[in-house]
């Protein structure tokens, strides 16, 4: 053996891993490769119907929908900075594309939620599945964005659906975490209360750690939200469409005018989630003791139907404003104040 070989035994030996991945990748993709597609039925058909409910409905009728969800979740400031927001981005031209990324998000979003809060849950309550989730997700948190891309590929094709996949599997850990966490940080002393009382771990589950941990969970929701976006541009690389596309065709042609108003239109729609789930987050204490439906425009809502499913008389004094003289199945009389 040569000394030069002693001082670099890398040049002889190495670990052909490239080659183990290689391999076992293409196995899969020979034996499996229909059962991967059939895998994409289901997020293909969610992602159909978000896709055709955004760009179908008129862009007034969304714009007005997402400042109603706006008020109700925190007052009418929010609502007008939300439908401002829109309004600009209708204004940039770009309004189809945005609801095309905006369907891809909450597509990928709700089977993070579906897959993540559960898989938390366990993790939580399971010394042994958070040991075997935290190397996982260590690893999904750790490796580049792009290279999820290449097995995506080769199991799924391209297009919109595996760009949800990439999507999903990029930006599953923090909602996993985060649930996890909150459910953790729940005081002994409430699960020991609830045991005391007679629980089950599932009514301790649901009606103790779960609505304490929800700050966290909606925490997780929105970090999920913020890493579906910026996987967005990424994503576009394998013919997804919607803004990510837009700045991959002007970043190809030098176009900074395209980019820019494709980033431009990732930024504002990241604002929105965000001041969305912040905002339910902030403002749940706050109307801890106000009952959902008497706040905001499900208020006013219950109103008008209370008002309008009143009896004759009745709608008769709310429009006076005065008092009115009623008649009772007894023949008698009797005053009535609306």
């Amino acid at each position: 053996m040569k000394v030069e070989d002693v001082l670099d035994p890398f040049k002889g030996w190495h670990i052909p891993f490239g080659e183990w991945v290689d391999g076992g990748l293409g196995w899969i993709v020979q034996q499996y490769r229909p059962f991967f597609q059939t895998l994409k039925w289901p997020i293909d058909q969610l992602l159909r119907t978000f896709d055709s409910a955004l760009n179908g409905i008129p862009p007034v009728v969304i714009i007005l929908f997402f400042a109603l969800v706006a008020w109700q979740i925190a007052g009418w400031r929010l609502a007008v900075q939300v439908a401002g927001l829109l309004l600009i981005i209708g204004f940039l031209g770009i309004w189809g594309e945005t609801m095309t990324t905006l369907s891809l998000v909450f597509t990928a979003v709700l089977f993070c939620i579906v897959v993540g809060i559960p898989v938390g849950i366990l993790a939580a309550r399971s010394a042994r599945a958070a040991a075997i989730c935290r190397p996982i997700l260590d690893t999904m948190q750790t490796i580049p964005s792009f290279v999820y891309l290449v097995p995506v590929v080769m199991l799924f094709g391209i297009g919109n659906v595996p760009g949800v996949i990439v999507t999903i599997v990029f930006a599953l850990p923090p909602v996993i975490r985060l649930t996890t966490l909150g459910i953790q940080q729940v005081s002994e002393e409430v699960v020991e209360a609830m045991h005391a009382f007679g629980a089950t771990d599932r009514q301790t589950l649901f009606k103790a750690q779960l609505p304490l941990a929800l700050p966290s969970i909606v925490a997780g929701i929105n970090q999920t939200l913020m890493m579906s976006l910026s996987m967005v541009v990424v994503a576009s690389m394998i013919a997804v469409g919607g803004l990510g596309q837009m700045v991959l065709r002007g970043i190809g042609r030098l176009d900074i005018g395209l980019a820019a108003t494709g980033g431009m239109g990732i930024v504002l729609l990241a604002i929105i989630l965000d001041r969305l789930a912040q905002s339910a987050i902030s403002q749940r204490r706050r109307y801890a003791d106000i009952a959902w439906h008497q706040r905001g425009p499900a208020a006013l809502f219950t109103r008008v139907v209370k008002t309008f499913h009143a009896s004759p008389a009745a709608r008769g004094a709310l429009e006076s404003g005065r008092p009115q003289l009623l008649t009772g199945n007894n023949g008698s009389d009797y005053e009535r104040s609306v």
